[in-house]
């Protein structure tokens, strides 16, 4: 059985990583098998989680947000999972009832924190928030200009944290944080903030020069080392990458011009890519250079799956830029006419048209959950959905590995 699995970041109100939420499918499909209900898919799907896969594959040593039926929480299914890496997500589907108020006591006395999923203001699901430690509010469900007045309402709740989900731009964020929420989970994050007469930093321009080289049909190495050598932050982190166990290396690399010899054309364009779009999300989540370092992956390694042969490079790039502008606060289009893109790579950043596109928009259908919509885009690729599966763990892994041996 295929278990379809990703997640989503959630953050802190300084932007800092807290934790996942596990989206998970016992298929592609937003339907159970037919032989199959919801409770035994739900408990195959959490077995898989807990043994084939692993929590540390998933969410590294974040906590993971992991939702359960009422069945499951009833059962104390969430018993089974460690409450050092778990927080047990109560659907908003649970209605308020002796045996769950009875259920969420026994688990929190075992030093589980529960969250309580989708709230509403209602005074029905409310019977249980003394009951959790995290209340949800999915911004994009409520009445945002009774917010506030609701949000006054709830401070008698003075235990409880608050989690805005679903924030979609910055201005959402900042009406979350004016109104006290703790946690913040939504796409705001890898979107630009497009100021009025917004300019680059100069430093920046020098790491844009940087990729524009990279970017190239032909990489010419020499004219990187001249723009690498003189950095003492870029030139430190080639010279950490070259000589960590990635390579394992007999002899330690000192020469930024041996380094960069020894990568090759594909190598020292994957490397530095990486670490100039690292240097220029400075100051940004670190979830956002995360997040393009498994796009920028699992693109390539979808592009590996098909019978068509694909440019890696290309696919690489996709992946790594499409979360460009977020990082500089600048329009795509803006961007891309400073780089020397190639015509398709363009066509698939800025309007997500052309042979490329479909990786890109599968890609982000996955991370998003959008399983039906990932396997649309798989099917124009002739990509079956199961290489799906296997690429994303592998991306995500390589990105652990990778931003491991740049700090």
């Amino acid at each position: 059985m295929d278990i379809y699995i990703a997640r989503q970041p959630i953050f802190d109100r300084q932007k800092r990583l807290f934790a996942y939420e596990v989206l998970y499918r016992a298929s592609m499909e937003n339907v159970f098998p037919a032989d199959m209900d919801s409770e035994e898919a739900t408990h195959t799907v959490l077995a898989h989680v807990l043994f084939n896969i692993g929590l540390d594959t998933i969410t590294g040593s974040r906590k993971a947000l992991i939702n359960f039926t009422e069945d499951h929480l009833l059962k104390r299914t969430p018993t089974q999972l460690p409450q050092s890496r778990c927080i047990i997500e109560i659907l908003e589907s649970i209605l308020p009832s002796p045996e769950v108020f009875t259920a969420c006591r026994e688990l929190k006395e075992r030093g589980y924190v529960l969250a309580l999923d989708d709230f509403n203001f209602n005074g029905q699901t409310e019977q249980l928030i003394p009951w959790v430690d995290i209340v949800k509010v999915d911004f994009q469900a409520i009445d945002q200009e009774k917010l506030p007045e609701n949000m006054t309402r709830m401070q008698q709740y003075s235990g409880v944290r608050w989690l805005a989900e679903k924030v979609e731009n910055h201005e959402e964020f900042q009406l979350a944080l004016r109104l006290g929420f703790e946690y913040f989970q939504g796409y705001f994050f890898n979107k630009p903030e497009v100021l009025k007469n917004k300019t680059i930093d100069s430093s920046k321009i020098i790491l844009l020069n940087l990729l524009a080289e990279v970017c190239r049909p032909e990489v010419d190495l020499k004219k990187i080392e001249r723009l690498i050598a003189p950095d003492v932050s870029l030139s430190y982190k080639l010279l950490r990458y070259i000589n960590s166990v990635y390579y394992s290396l007999v002899r330690k690399v000192t020469s930024v011009r041996y380094a960069l010899t020894y990568l090759g054309e594909f190598g020292a364009r994957q490397f530095v890519s990486l670490v100039a779009a690292s240097e220029i999300s400075t100051g940004k989540p670190s979830e956002l250079m995360r997040l393009s370092m498994v796009r920028a992956q699992l693109c390539q390694l979808l592009g590996a799956t098909r019978n068509i042969p694909a440019d890696d490079s290309q696919l690489f790039l996709l992946g790594l830029f499409s979360l460009l502008d977020a990082m500089l606060d600048i329009s795509m289009a803006e961007l891309t006419e400073k780089l020397p893109l190639s015509d398709e790579l363009k066509s698939a950043l800025n309007e997500r048209r052309g042979p490329l596109a479909p990786y890109l928009q599968a890609v982000i259908a996955y991370e998003q959950g959008e399983f039906q919509a990932c396997t649309s885009y798989l099917q124009v690729l002739g990509i079956a959905p199961e290489a799906m599966i296997k690429a994303y763990f592998k991306a995500l892994a390589w990105a652990d590995l990778f931003d491991a041996n740049l700090s």
